[in-house]
């Protein structure tokens, strides 16, 4: 899955990443996919579906909320993009929507997906209820084992569960497994990716999808500030709820764009899934992108507390972003995604994802870049999701922390 090809992707380019490294036998998967979702976006008919059962399944909009404590702490408005309330419980669901919806209008009866956190997994779990189609989810042997909560409403919804048990056993093995079922069940089957990352046209695809994220924070930061925000903030593992929120400002030159890392326990340790700060060219997954590497050039271990950050790749628009500068990087360790989580909790009344929390844990430091704004900085943070399925996680490692200071 990864090699150190250093030529320029001759379709689907972001500048020198993107491109579609796969089995022969997947290229005409591929075009199939890329010419149907060109028909179905521009066929009034599969728009009007999708936004429908955006608002009644989905339950978009949603809100863009004033975090009056963190606004205090931190010298700045900060609003909270509340992805988190969307129906299973994360951003995952805008996508795999559009993408069972186009499925089914494709004739594809049987889909398959991969998943770390288990939030897209739980996504097209219920999208494929919903539309009536059979669900099948590759998640690493690891993940099933942290995000149990999520494994039994996948299980509940109809879905097959296949735990991955080569490997780290965790989501580059979850991609690796579907990818292989889909070359194996190509005519029949539809693959659900979950990120911004794969071969193309999926880093388009899913950014497509997901911009809704954006297009709404936009509109809803003009209409409660007047203005647009000084910068946006996003946690980043394969990028698609930073596209999602990111793509929206890309032509607004005054709004920053912040991707916050994984750096696990360290940038300086090798745990950790800073793949843009990190990561080399490389080709993993289908697609050329900046990837953890050894000093071999295989595949580095990825590590977070979040599974859904804990992945050696990154989408390669983010990392093309990066290089052009438009891409600010920051990371946050375990212990501060960690520490991150539990002042939402108190302060706010919100439980968010550890994913989330990365975001959440550079937000002050980040307002404090911006504290020139004339007036006071004003911030967008993208809450990509709900910490229901952490809980266990989290309130462990917040144990073994106080341990560690009394």
């Amino acid at each position: 899955m990864l090699n150190r090809d250093l030529q320029r992707p001759s379709v689907g380019a972001f500048g020198a990443y993107g491109g579609r490294y796969v089995p022969e036998t997947l290229i005409p998967a591929l075009e199939e996919l890329e010419a149907g979702f060109a028909l179905a976006r521009a066929d009034a008919g599969y728009l009007r579906e999708l936004a429908e059962l955006l608002r009644d399944f989905g339950g978009r909009p949603t809100p863009l909320m004033f975090a009056s404590t963190l606004s205090a702490r931190s010298g700045a408005r900060v609003y909270l993009k509340r992805e988190d309330l969307v129906h299973t419980g994360a951003h995952k669901l805008n996508n795999t929507l559009g993408q069972c919806l186009l499925a089914r209008r494709m004739g594809k009866s049987r889909v398959i997906a991969e998943t770390g956190a288990g939030q897209h997994g739980v996504a097209t779990a219920a999208a494929c209820a919903r539309l009536g189609l059979r669900c099948e989810v590759f998640m690493g042997a690891v993940d099933v084992e942290r995000q149990a909560p999520n494994v039994q409403r996948m299980k509940l919804l109809g879905a097959t569960v296949h735990p991955v048990e080569s490997g780290t056993r965790t989501l580059k093995d979850a991609m690796n497994e579907a990818l292989r079922d889909w070359v194996t069940h190509v005519r029949t089957t539809f693959y659900c990716l979950g990120s911004v990352a794969g071969p193309h046209p999926y880093p388009t695809l899913v950014r497509d999808l997901q911009r809704v994220i954006g297009d709404e924070a936009r509109a809803q930061v003009l209409e409660r500030e007047g203005r647009l925000p000084d910068a946006v903030v996003a946690c980043v593992g394969g990028g698609s709820n930073a596209m999602g929120l990111f793509t929206a400002f890309l032509g607004d030159a005054g709004v920053k764009l912040w991707g916050v890392e994984a750096a696990g326990d360290g940038l300086t340790t090798r745990r950790h899934g800073a793949s843009l700060a990190l990561g080399r060219p490389a080709i993993l997954h289908g697609s050329r992108s900046s990837v953890l590497q050894d000093d071999d050039g295989q595949i580095a271990h990825a590590h977070s507390i979040s599974a859904g950050l804990d992945y050696p790749g990154v989408g390669p628009e983010l990392a093309a972003l990066r290089d052009s500068g438009r891409l600010s990087l920051a990371s946050a360790t375990d212990t501060e995604a960690v520490q991150a989580f539990a002042r939402l909790c108190r302060d706010e009344g919100i439980l968010p994802a550890l994913e989330s929390s990365h975001a959440l844990a550079r937000t002050v430091d980040i307002a404090k870049q911006h504290a020139a704004v004339e007036g006071g900085a004003l911030l967008v943070v993208n809450l990509s999701g709900r910490g229901d399925k952490d809980l266990t996680q989290a309130q462990a490692a917040l144990d073994a922390l106080a341990g560690e200071t009394s």
